[in-house]
């Protein structure tokens, strides 16, 4: 399942975003904001979503935004089982998968134009885990370190 949430200044990307996974046939649950409202706080977001992700992090997936995509990241990654990748490029969500097996997607609603967050989407949909030894290795490190 992939869950999606933004704050305030993520809203206008997230609702696009839905608009363009719904266009490639995928089945998303929207966790907020359900609407614009710019006293919201992004770690409300970021952590619903990163909770669910975690109930199943080798299968659910998630995406995060706000306005650096930055608070998102660091909140996401405060949660058991969470890789979260902030990505600004189409190259770096490739090898967030296929190196890291991200599992939540952060993005930048300030930083990045809104056709650059659909390819930087697809391709990271796209781009399986191959779970070469030493990124399945290292992955075993990060998941030996949490301690939440």
């Amino acid at each position: 399942m992939l869950y999606i949430g933004a704050d305030h200044r993520g809203y206008k990307l997230k609702e696009a975003l839905k608009i363009y996974l719904r266009e490639l046939n995928y089945v998303w649950e929207d966790l907020g904001a359900k609407e614009l409202n710019p006293n919201d706080d992004y770690p409300d977001f970021a952590l619903a979503v990163a909770k669910k992700v975690a109930e199943n992090p080798e299968e659910n997936r998630g995406i995060l935004i706000c306005g650096s995509g930055v608070g998102v990241d660091i909140v996401a990654n405060k949660i058991k089982g969470i890789r979260s990748a902030l990505c600004f490029d189409v190259k770096q969500a490739q090898m967030s998968r296929n190196d890291d097996n991200a599992n939540i997607l952060s993005l930048s609603a300030d930083f990045i134009s809104e056709s650059l967050a659909k390819e930087i989407v697809k391709i990271w949909f796209e781009t399986p885990f191959p779970g070469l030894e030493r990124h399945a290795r290292r992955i075993e490190k990060i998941n030996k370190i949490e301690i939440i």
